[in-house]
């Protein structure tokens, strides 16, 4: 048998590198728009001293690679560093196939690595191909303090639980989502839907590019493809959704009934914003809980799903949650699985749901719903076990001709001192606010709901919208307007 040489693996290090010579990522990845998560991840590992690696994880086809590489650049562009000073390995290379991540630095460098090596970047792409990586990660951060160390991987499950088991105090984790509404609109130069100008055809058209965001927009690549646009099932299903439960998840945690696993993800995928129940689901699905349970795991450590939990009129938690709502972490992928959408379609009252939970992924709040005897709220946010911010979420313009369809919401609001008497409820393409029996309620479209969360949660560098709902509707007052459907 022959085994590759030394020469070989750096000359496949060479060919990933080539900053090395130019000082420059490759033409194509240069000119690719970067996320606009980019600063944030950026500064994790650039403007920082502390001794950790940053571990970008997140779901399969949403730019992590670009994202590396758009960092390197900003490396040598922005902040002075030699381009022979940054690593970048792509650990999936048959060329690195079990190979140790110290020694593909040594062969990278040579006689040069030493643990007083400083201002050096190694970047390891897919490092989820190394059995053990977290391990391998654990020791170079210990023994290297001055090198600075990024990894990144699609099969968020291995990358979400061993860096948490192995890796505390020495990973940071840096979650990307799936594109937001406002990264959607951004990437196309919709400059004048993200400005926000309530004239004439402005939710019309907002609302239009929304139905697009919910069939495909998701995934960056989907929105500079045409034949991924007029397709996008086959390429979300087949590209990333069987990828991931077909053989990501198999690989693993070694899944023997792929099939058993693929029927709860699609009954999961159709119930999105529904509220489930083990036993419900047991019965439906034919898996038995403990194998369920195991399952759920999975499904969301891999970033397919995300689970709500209860909490009562009281804002209290359940002991035993027994009862939750599953969301999938991107709208996109139940347009994939059961055919596009449209702006009628029965199911845009639980993808409108989905989209704008699917907005606020990336930041750890508690998050919450509500449900009791006689009423519930789709979304309640807990600081110290007091709730401080409630919405409720509609396709649909009819609640402000009734507000008992509100009922619920107002009546929580009113018991809880802690969330300023106020509340938000998303409408189809109404803009308005009013006082129901004391508590300010905010009406606004979801589709405008899901920008501001997308744009305010990247910060003030990108915030043109950094307000709160209230001051928001003091400066502007267009109560009432409605746009064209």
């Amino acid at each position: 048998m022959l085994n590759i040489t030394d020469a070989e693996i750096k000359r496949k290090i060479e060919f990933q590198n080539p900053w090395w010579e130019t000082s420059s990522i490759y033409s194509d990845q240069k000119l690719m728009t970067p996320r606009a998560y980019l600063p944030l991840f950026f500064n994790l590992f650039a403007k920082t001293s502390i001794k950790r690696a940053v571990v970008l994880m997140g779901p399969r086809r949403i730019g992590k690679t670009i994202m590396l590489f758009h960092s390197i650049q900003k490396l040598i562009d922005e902040e002075g560093v030699s381009a022979k000073d940054i690593i970048y390995f792509s650990i999936d290379s048959p060329n690195f196939t079990g190979m140790a991540l110290e020694r593909l630095i040594e062969v990278a460098i040579g006689k040069n690595l030493k643990r007083s090596l400083k201002g050096v970047y190694v970047f390891f792409d897919e490092i989820q191909y190394l059995k053990g990586w977290e391990i391998h990660l654990k020791t170079l951060v210990d023994n290297y303090p001055g090198i600075k160390f990024v990894a990144s991987g699609s099969a968020a499950a291995a990358l979400k639980l061993k860096s948490r088991e192995s890796g505390a105090g020495r990973f940071t984790e840096f979650l990307l989502p799936p594109l937001t509404f406002f990264e959607f609109l951004q990437l196309q130069g919709k400059n004048e839907l993200i400005q926000f100008k309530p004239q004439g055809k402005y939710f019309h058209d907002l609302n239009k590019e929304f139905i697009n965001y919910l069939n495909y927009g998701g995934y960056p690549e989907a929105i500079f493809s045409p034949e991924m646009r007029e397709n996008p099932s086959r390429f979300i299903q087949s590209d990333i959704i069987d990828k991931v439960l077909l053989r990501d998840l198999p690989n693993l945690y070694g899944i023997k009934d792929v099939q058993e696993l693929y029927r709860l993800f699609t009954m999961l995928a159709f119930n999105t914003a529904q509220e489930v129940s083990l036993n419900e689901l047991s019965k439906s699905s034919g898996v038995e809980k403990p194998t369920l349970s195991r399952y759920m795991e999975y499904l969301e450590a891999a970033f397919l799903i995300r689970r709500l939990y209860r909490i009562d009129e009281k804002a209290n938690r359940f002991k035993r949650d027994r009862m939750f709502k599953v969301y999938l972490t991107n709208a996109s992928m139940r347009p994939a699985i059961f055919g596009q959408i449209n702006a009628e379609d029965d199911s845009m009252g639980a993808l409108t749901e989905t989209a704008i939970y699917s907005q606020m992924l990336h930041f750890e709040e508690d998050w919450h719903y509500a449900r009791w005897k006689n009423g519930e709220v789709d979304f309640v946010t807990l600081e110290k076990n007091k709730p401080t911010g409630c919405l409720e979420v509609k396709w649909s313009d009819n609640t402000l001709n009734d507000s008992r369809k509100i009922k619920g919401l107002i009546d929580f609001v009113s018991k809880h001192a802690s969330t300023r008497n106020e509340a938000i409820v998303t409408t189809r393409s109404v803009i308005k606010e009013e006082k129901i029996q004391g508590v300010n309620v905010f009406y606004v479209p979801s589709s405008f709901y899901c920008l501001f969360k997308g744009e305010f949660n990247l910060g003030e560098k990108f915030s043109s919208n950094d307000l709160r709902f209230d001051d928001f509707f003091k400066r502007d007052k267009t109560e009432g307007k409605r746009g064209e459907r």
